[in-house]
């Protein structure tokens, strides 16, 4: 995408200049268009690279089925009904899955017997981890979105400070208007070039965003349903295996931590809006 806006800028550019081999200012290729913007072009043409390796390893990275495989869900329910060990495999197979719904729903089967507040805010801490590894790298698109069309304003002050130096050192330089627009059209290359890198660039991360909130979105619901089945609903009818406490233990091996009193009435849990992802 970076590279066929840079052609579309050197054909935009080609069509307004009259080509002519005597003359020195004419753009005849896109190597023309690229040395004619002077040094300031390396680090927008950087930038340009970069830009383009980080949105196709988002793309990549941000596929439906490497962040929520269809028969994820399935699997973890089959895995905690298999057996008084379900759930220790449950989390096994969340952990080894790799994806970021994985290590959510890992958190929450660990948590099932914490309080309703407790683990929605163990979820809600693994679900903005997950949110993080989604948006990496698009910090760096913001910034070359930024520095581009800057660098590219610099590359035209410097090209105008050279030509009015060219046209005040000339001799013959009275009266000869040419001189001094063949300078300038030649310092505004950086310019367009800047653009032509920053447009696209911003496109691209808008997009890559829409996709990371449509994600975060589908995942924030899987979750819920989950919560609600297994935390909520599940915990009053038949309760579920105790994980292995992590918790300091005392000199003969028992655990400090009071164990947590089961409420005697499911009307008398408190609300559940769902974790925030």
């Amino acid at each position: 995408m970076m590279h066929s806006m840079f052609e579309i800028g050197w054909l935009i550019l080609a069509q307004a200049t009259e080509p002519a081999a005597t003359n020195p200012a004419a753009i005849n290729s896109m190597w023309d268009w690229i040395v004619k913007g002077g040094p300031v072009m390396v680090p927008i043409g950087l930038c340009s690279m970069i830009a383009f390796a980080i949105v196709v390893e988002r793309l990549v990275m941000l596929r439906r089925r490497s962040i929520i495989p269809g028969d994820f869900v399935a699997n973890v329910r089959r895995e905690l009904d298999s057996g008084r060990d379900g759930r220790d495999r449950a989390i096994r197979f969340c952990t080894q899955s790799g994806t970021p719904l994985g290590e959510i729903f890992a958190v929450g089967i660990k948590r099932l017997d914490e309080s309703i507040d407790l683990l929605e805010r163990h979820i809600q801490d693994a679900g903005e981890r997950a949110i993080a590894v989604l948006r990496r790298r698009l910090r760096a698109l913001t910034l070359i979105a930024s520095l581009s069309p800057l660098l590219g304003l610099l590359g035209t002050i410097f090209g105008m400070i050279e030509a009015f130096q060219t046209v005040a050192v000339s001799q013959e330089a009275l009266g000869k208007t040419e001189m001094l627009a063949s300078g300038i059209y030649q310092a505004m290359i950086t310019t367009a070039a800047g653009l032509i890198v920053a447009i696209p660039v911003i496109i691209c991360y808008h997009w890559i965003c829409g996709k990371i909130d449509a994600l975060v979105e589908e995942m924030d619901k899987i979750v819920v349903d989950f919560v609600e089945q297994y935390a909520i609903v599940g915990r009053d009818v038949a309760r579920p295996i105790p994980v292995r406490s992590t918790s300091a233990t005392d000199g003969n091996g028992e655990s400090k931590r009071a164990p947590k009193p089961r409420p005697a009435d499911p009307l008398m849990q408190p609300p559940f809006s769902g974790p925030a992802i």
